[in-house]
């Protein structure tokens, strides 16, 4: 094989093990999150397919694989077909900026490849903004042209919640570019090493363990806003069941509503890696090094970063989960007063804060 050959095989299963991890993550949190809520609700949960239900999402992808696809007679049967293979491909093309583990490198068959990080482009941030807001355009669209009014209902509620929430995102990680000085989430990422306490949810400078640079206001506006963008209860107005049915899902069945319940879990995972990236430090543990460095297992140290991370994604998926068997939805004028009024206002006024002592204290 040449080598541009070789490169491109080594490439190719570096994205197809990460598409795997991702696949995998997806269909255990349809588990995880039946399970977790029926703890908290005082009740079993799945129990009928393997032992303590664990076989139940392969049960609920074989029944979808072979259910029927119906299209209503008047859909737009291109836009109908689209939509939901849209959503789900932006959902997980995101994955391909995250940092899994540490920036190193291997060299496999004569070959330097980073094994963590699918691509370290230098604007990594911007690109996961700009992919999540195309997935939106798939729920537009499958609620358009599916020819229903609850399903239209469903895409409208979802072009004005993005357009609010999106913007509060945006706006609450300016602060950590601020500190970091990048857009890319390896360098970022790598800007957190040597501590919790330089992490930027705590935000001390590297010669201090001050909090000067907190930003604990930007990472809860980050994570209320990944809530709404990903549709997620209390911010489901999208699909509001009591009163829209499924919303824009109204009339997919099969596969495509499988398309677009994996592109929600796909988009909830993403908002949890980048949240872990930028603001608790992503693969670094909190505390200086590795235990495994201490021990003198310096060769493995990786796979205790890739731990850390782990942890921090599922705490932030735990965290989803909770919330959905916590709070009730909120009605659709709470929402946008929410997203204007409040969260828009305290995003405003930390890039403020932010620059000033960025200004006055650099990081260094």
């Amino acid at each position: 094989m040449t080598e541009l050959s070789l490169r491109l095989a080594v490439t190719f299963a570096q994205i197809a093990a990460e598409m795997l991890i991702v696949i995998i993550t997806i269909a255990t949190m349809t588990y995880f999150e039946r399970k977790v809520l029926g703890w908290m609700q005082d009740r079993m949960g799945p129990m009928e397919v393997g032992p303590y239900g664990v076989l139940q999402p392969v049960a609920d992808g074989i029944k979808l694989f072979f259910k029927e696809d119906i299209i209503p007679a008047g859909a737009n049967k291109a836009m109908f077909a689209l939509a939901p293979i849209l959503t789900v491909v932006t959902a997980l093309i995101g994955f391909a900026v995250i940092p899994f583990g540490p920036n190193v490198t291997w060299e496999v068959f004569g070959i330097t490849v980073k094994p963590f990080v699918v691509s370290d482009i230098n604007i990594g941030v911007l690109y996961i903004l700009a992919f999540a807001s195309l997935g939106t355009y798939g729920i537009i669209l499958g609620g358009w042209s599916s020819n229903s009014k609850y399903s239209l209902l469903g895409g409208l509620r979802a072009a004005a919640q993005v357009i609010s929430y999106e913007l509060n995102v945006g706006l609450a990680i300016v602060g950590v570019l601020l500190l970091a000085g990048t857009l890319s989430l390896v360098e970022i990422t790598e800007a957190q090493t040597g501590g919790f306490w330089h992490w930027f949810i705590w935000g001390a400078r590297p010669d201090g363990f001050f909090p000067i640079h907190t930003q604990i206001f930007a990472f809860v506006v980050f994570i209320i806003s990944a809530m709404a963008e990903t549709n997620r209860i209390p911010f489901d107005l999208p699909e509001a069941e009591s009163e829209l049915v499924a919303g824009f899902m109204t009339e997919y069945s099969g596969m495509r509503f499988a398309f677009f319940v994996s592109a929600e879990y796909a988009n909830m995972t993403l908002v949890s890696c980048v949240a872990a990236s930028l603001f608790l430090g992503g693969w670094n543990a909190p505390y200086p090094g590795t235990i495994l460095e201490l021990v003198g297992l310096e060769q493995l140290a990786w796979v205790e970063h890739i731990a850390w991370f782990a942890a921090k994604v599922y705490f932030f998926l735990f965290v989803f989960v909770w919330i959905r068997a916590t709070l009730p939805r909120l009605r659709y004028d709470q929402l946008m007063r929410f997203g204007w009024k409040v969260m828009l206002p305290i995003a405003l006024a930390n890039i403020v804060i932010t620059a000033i002592t960025v200004y006055f204290f650099p990081r260094g």
